[in-house]
Parts: structure tokens; sequence; C-alpha cells
């Protein structure tokens, strides 16, 4: 029996783009390793490890993760999947960090999330929330009955400062300058596979059909169909 080489994928994508629902799609259906930078992070952060709290000490002065604590933190943990097919989320965020992966090791694919800004904006900014009881509304999927009234208790709805237009925007341009440099390494080396849509429901069929063709299927599930 011939063994398949592992594949070293990296996906890609603003906030808000459907990152965290397809990263859990191709888990569960290709069995692959899922190393997100920002819950290694969180979770170093909460052990208080020696880089977490390094980690910890620039996110409180509201200043960028250093390229080589980040990188550190990735490739240590990196070092234990070296026998799985894994799938990087997160990093790397810029050249630097691209640069000392592929020195460690060969990326295969990159899958980059191409969902127009505006719809992400729309998606972002349609949450408001009741802060009494902590009732989420959402204008696309679930309103309230009334425009900006709590359904049960009448009062107020607000919304998040990091759910307000101007804030997404800010996110969203932050994400643009720091990551196209990335998606155009790749490119260069072409590695870059973007899939673009609007609806998470209507790329992944696109993204399961590309990865079919590196990995199989490990899902239980008809695979004619997959959710």
């Amino acid at each position: 029996m011939v063994v398949p080489p592992l594949l070293r994928a990296v996906i890609m994508g603003p906030p808000g783009s459907g990152k965290g629902t397809v990263s859990a799609r191709i888990i569960k259906h290709f069995g692959m390793k899922h190393l997100s930078s920002g819950d290694l992070l969180r979770d170093n952060m909460q052990k208080r490890t020696e880089v977490g709290i390094l980690a910890k000490s620039y996110i409180d002065q509201g200043r960028l993760i250093p390229d080589d604590i980040m990188t550190q933190l990735m490739l240590n943990e990196l070092k234990g999947l070296d026998r799985y097919n894994w799938l990087l989320d997160g990093f790397p965020r810029t050249v630097a960090q691209a640069e000392a992966l592929d020195k460690e090791c060969q990326i295969d694919t990159v899958i980059d999330l191409d969902v127009p800004f505006e719809t992400i904006k729309r998606r972002l900014t349609a949450r408001w929330i009741h802060p009494a009881s902590g009732r989420v509304y959402n204008l696309e999927f679930s309103p309230p009955k009334v425009q900006g009234i709590d359904d049960i208790t009448g009062e107020p709805l607000v919304q998040r400062d990091d759910d307000k237009p101007e804030t997404v925007t800010k996110r969203l341009q932050a994400y643009d300058a720091q990551t196209k440099p990335v998606l155009e390494y790749y490119r260069e080396k072409g590695l870059l596979k973007s899939f673009s849509g609007t609806e998470t429901n209507k790329i992944w069929p696109h993204i399961y059909a590309f990865l079919q063709t590196k990995l199989p299927d490990v899902s239980q599930k008809d695979a004619a169909t997959p959710r």
C-alpha cells in the first residue's frame, strides 16, 4: 500500500470570512490537525508560559506580537505534528513568518477565502445585543421584532465597539495591509488557491472538491453531500 505524502496546508481569510466554519469542516472531513495561532496564544496566556506572558505584555499595550515570538510559538507546536496532515490558521501573517515556516517545512497549499469586504462588513455589523440579558440579535438572520429594541424587555439594543462599522472597516483594512504581501508570496510560489464568494455554504463545495484531490474523506457522512 502506498502511503500518500502528508498535506501541509494554510488557510487565510479576513475576520468574518467564514474561516472558522470552513476550518471545522476541513478537520471533520479530512482528519487534519488544526493549529490556530489565536487558540494557541490564548492557551499559552492562560497557562502563563514564558511565551504566553511575553505575548500578553504586547497585547496589553495594544501592540502587534513580534514575528519571532509568533514563529517560535507555532514552530514549537508543529514539532509534535510531524506525522500528521495539518492546517495552519492565523499563521503566517507576515512574509517574515512565511519565510521562517518555509525553512522548517514544505507548505503544499494555501487556501484563501476571498469574500468581498462589503459582505463581511454587512455580516459583522449586523450584530446587536441586549446588555442586561446578553441576548444577541443579528439583523440578517435573527432580527428583533422592532428595530433596535429587545423583544422581551423593550429596552434598547446596543452594538459592541468591535461590531461598529468604523471598527470593522479598520480591522479589515489592517488585515488587508498585513496579509496582501503574504498572499502574493504564496501566489508567486504557485501555492495559492483562492475561493471567491459571498456565502460559506456555496464556497465550501469547491474547497471540498479541491481537497478531495489530495486527501480521502474520513468522515462517516455521505461524501456526496458534504456539510
